[in-house]
C-alpha cells in the first residue's frame, strides 16, 4: 500500500490551508506524518463548499484505502480504475451521504454529479450540488470515516472566488456553523450571539455574584449603570483580545483570580463601613479591573463556542451585548428590591448589605480555594 506523498498534496485542496500561518504550520505537520514510514496512508479527507447565489457547489476528496474499507474491499488501488468507480458510483454515494451534513435550519439534499479517481493522489473525488440558495448561517457537520478515530476533515469554504472559512473536523467534533458575509449574515450572527451571552452571563454564578457585590451599597441609578459599564469595557477588552489569540491566560490562573475578585468586592462593601457616603466610591475601578480578569473567563466560552472568521467583529460584538442586557437584567431586580428595602427601612438595608458583603465573600473564598487546591481532583 502507499502513502500519501507531500509534494503530491500540492493539488489537493489542502494547499488553501498553507495560506495563513496556522496553515502553514498544519502543512508543516503533514510533511512529519506523511513522510513517516507508514502501512496507512495519512488519514484525511477534504471538502470544498462553494456558495453561489443559487446553490452549494461542492466536492469531497478521500483515500482509496478508507473508501476501500467501507466497500469491505481488500484491493484499494482498484478503486482507482475509472470504470470500476462508475460502477461503484450509487454505493459510494450512499455510504458518504450520511457523513456530511449540511442544514441552515433543515437537512440540505446533497445530489451527486461527478466521481473521479485522482491517480496521483492515491483519492477519489466526488463533486455535488445543494439545489438551494445558501442560508445565512450554514451549519455543517463531517465525520467522514467514523472506524478511524485519527481520520480528520478538512473543510474550506468561499464565497465567490474568495475562501471565507476554514475547519479541521476530528473524531467526536460536533457541527460547526458558517455566518455569510452579508447582511442576513450578520443578523444570523447576533440572533446567534446575543442569546449565548446572555445566557452565560445568567448561568455564570460567579458572575453573577461579582455583580451583585458591586451594587449592595446602591447608588443612584446613574451611578449603577456607569459601574455595570466599567464591568463591560474591562472585560471586552480582554475578550478581544483572547478571541484574536493576541493574549490568552491560562484558564488555571483566571478562574482563582474571578473567585478572588468576588472576595474583593465584598471587602470593599465591609471597608466602607455602615454609611457608604463617606468614603471614596472605588467600586467604577474595581469594576474596570476585575472586568478584565473575567474577560479571559468569557473568552473560554466563545472559543467552546466557535468564532465565525468572516463575521467575527460582529460575534464579539454581539456576546458583549448578550453578556451587558444580562448584567442589566440582574442589575435592575437586584437594585429595585434594595430600593424598596431602603425606602421601608434603612437599617434593615444596611443590614442586609453587610450579610449579603459577608456572604459574597464566603462564596467567594471558597470557589479560589477549590480552584486553587481541588481543582485537579478526581
Amino acid at each position: 500500500m502507499k502513502i500519501i506523498r507531500f509534494s503530491n498534496l500540492s493539488s489537493m485542496p489542502l494547499m488553501h490551508f498553507l495560506r495563513r500561518p496556522a496553515g502553514f504550520l498544519l502543512g508543516l505537520t503533514l510533511l512529519c506524518l506523511s513522510s513517516a514510514a507508514s502501512a496507512h496512508p495519512a488519514p484525511f479527507s477534504y471538502l470544498d463548499l462553494h456558495l453561489e447565489e443559487r446553490r452549494i457547489d461542492g466536492s469531497l476528496t478521500v483515500h482509496v484505502i478508507d473508501l476501500a474499507h467501507e466497500l469491505n474491499s481488500d484491493e484499494p488501488a482498484i478503486l482507482l480504475d475509472q470504470g470500476v468507480l462508475s460502477r461503484q458510483y450509487g454505493q459510494i454515494g450512499s455510504i458518504l451521504q450520511d457523513r456530511i451534513r449540511i442544514s441552515g435550519g433543515e437537512p440540505a439534499g446533497i445530489e451527486w454529479k461527478s466521481i473521479a479517481a485522482v491517480p496521483g493522489d492515491d483519492a477519489v473525488r466526488l463533486g455535488f450540488t445543494i439545489a438551494a440558495p445558501p442560508p445565512a448561517a450554514l451549519e455543517v457537520q463531517a465525520q467522514i470515516f467514523p472506524y478511524d478515530p485519527t481520520h480528520q476533515t478538512f473543510v474550506n469554504i468561499y464565497e465567490g472566488d474568495e475562501l471565507r472559512q476554514q475547519w479541521i473536523f476530528a473524531a467526536g467534533d460536533g457541527p460547526r456553523t458558517y455566518f455569510a458575509g452579508t447582511t442576513a449574515g450578520v443578523f444570523a450572527v447576533m440572533e446567534t450571539f446575543i442569546p449565548s451571552g446572555v445566557h452565560h452571563i445568567m448561568i455564570g454564578a460567579d458572575h453573577i455574584l461579582f455583580i451583585i457585590g458591586l451594587i449592595l451599597l446602591g447608588g443612584s441609578w446613574r451611578r449603577l449603570a456607569v459601574i455595570v459599564t466599567s464591568f463591560t469595557i474591562g472585560h471586552s477588552v480582554t475578550l478581544s483580545l483572547a478571541a484574536l489569540d493576541i493574549v490568552m491566560v491560562p484558564a488555571a490562573v483566571i478562574e482563582p483570580l474571578i473567585a478572588l475578585s468576588i472576595v474583593v468586592v465584598g471587602a470593599d462593601n465591609l471597608l466602607r463601613g455602615a454609611d457608604p457616603t463617606k468614603s471614596r466610591d472605588l467600586r467604577m475601578g474595581i469594576a474596570f479591573v476585575f472586568g478584565l480578569i473575567h474577560g479571559f473567563g468569557f473568552a473560554y466560552v466563545l472559543r467552546e463556542f466557535g468564532l465565525p472568521d468572516a463575521q467575527l467583529a460582529w460575534s464579539l460584538f454581539s456576546f458583549n451585548l448578550g453578556v451587558e442586557i444580562g448584567q442589566l437584567a440582574i442589575v435592575v431586580v437586584v437594585a429595585v428590591l434594595l430600593e424598596m428595602l431602603r425606602r421601608r427601612s434603612e437599617k434593615a438595608a444596611r443590614h442586609v448589605a453587610t450579610i449579603g458583603s459577608l456572604a459574597v465573600m464566603a462564596a467567594g473564598a471558597y470557589w479560589f480555594a477549590e480552584r486553587v487546591f481541588f481543582s485537579g481532583a478526581g
